[in-house]
């Protein structure tokens, strides 16, 4: 991998080096690097791009690392990730994309990554974008999760998106099961003319199961954000997303709630939360020394953590 590469793979996974336990490094719509493990296996499709990660029942504190780095201009490409997760695992999954675009043609990934999560599991996938480069050719990116979240199971799903990208469709499916919960955790900012759409569906068809959804976004300059999120409580269970977002110069954010319940015993809440820093947080960063740009840094950066 170039130097490019590799920074690209430390901003959307975190990684200085090649990593312990399972991984699959996907460079410019190949291959670079795979590492299996006694419990967890990966293996390539053979009619479409993509892997399938196989992790045995009852593996304990493992990780599996798939991040997917464009350094190419132009380059475009559609992968399929299946991941089978056996009964009573604890395991964290890394994933991410990064591309760098220093040209004047559309660099794109899309990804649709499906989780089948057995019972009693406890699993956290973390999901990284990022883009770089000074071209005209724009970074696009179209994740989709789905996730079919076995009795008992935890799902907590932190994805994050920064900087550099100048498309974005992120989609997220899921369907529990009885006792099942999942967590999901999103930060987002766009900047210039950049489009970010988040799209959250979640079917609570088991008993005693829930989700808490919480986004958090900044826009500036002159993008453009939608947020929807979807729940159906479809037996007793709970659910609660929440959209909290600073706006700013000319930005435009929309957020779009759906909850349903079919169940007298569904407990569902959405909360969303749009306006602009407030004047008194600028005043009183600027009495400690910061300049006013300085300040708004600060409190995006606080908000997104």
């Amino acid at each position: 991998m170039d130097a490019i590469q590799k920074e690209l793979l430390e901003a959307v996974a975190g990684l200085h080096e090649i990593p312990s336990g399972a991984f699959n490094i996907r460079a410019n719509g190949e291959s670079a690097a795979r590492n299996t493990t006694a419990n967890i296996d990966i293996v390539s499709k053979e009619n479409v791009s993509g892997i399938d990660i196989i992790i045995k029942p009852g593996t304990k504190k493992e990780s599996v690392h798939i991040p997917v780095v464009l350094s190419a201009s132009g380059l475009k490409e559609m992968v399929y990730n299946d991941f089978y997760i056996g009964d009573d695992c604890d395991v964290v999954i890394v994933a991410g994309c990064g591309i760098h675009n220093a040209g004047d043609e559309e660099s794109r990934h899309d990804g649709i990554h499906s989780f089948y999560v057995g019972k009693n599991c406890n699993v956290k996938y973390v999901e990284k974008h990022y883009g770089s480069g000074d071209g005209n050719g724009q970074r696009i990116m179209n994740p989709e999760t789905v996730v079919e979240l076995g009795e008992g199971s935890t799902m907590e799903l932190e994805t994050v998106q920064i900087k550099g990208v100048d498309s974005t469709m992120r989609v997220t499916r899921a369907t529990l099961a009885k006792d099942a919960k999942i967590i999901v955790t999103e930060r987002l900012m766009t900047h210039g003319k950049q489009y970010a759409e988040s799209l959250f569906e979640v079917d609570l068809d088991g008993e005693n199961s829930s989700a808490n959804i919480v986004s958090r976004a900044v826009a500036r300059e002159n993008s453009v954000q939608v947020f929807k999120s979807a729940v159906h409580g479809n037996a007793k269970c709970s659910g609660h997303t929440e959209c909290d977002a600073i706006i700013m110069d000319n930005a435009n954010i929309s957020a779009i709630p759906e909850i349903t319940a079919n169940n007298p015993d569904a407990a569902l809440i959405h909360e969303a939360a749009i306006g602009k820093i407030a004047g008194e947080q600028i005043i009183k960063l600027m009495t400690l020394g910061l300049t006013e740009q300085e300040a708004e840094e600060q409190i995006v950066n606080g908000f997104l953590k």
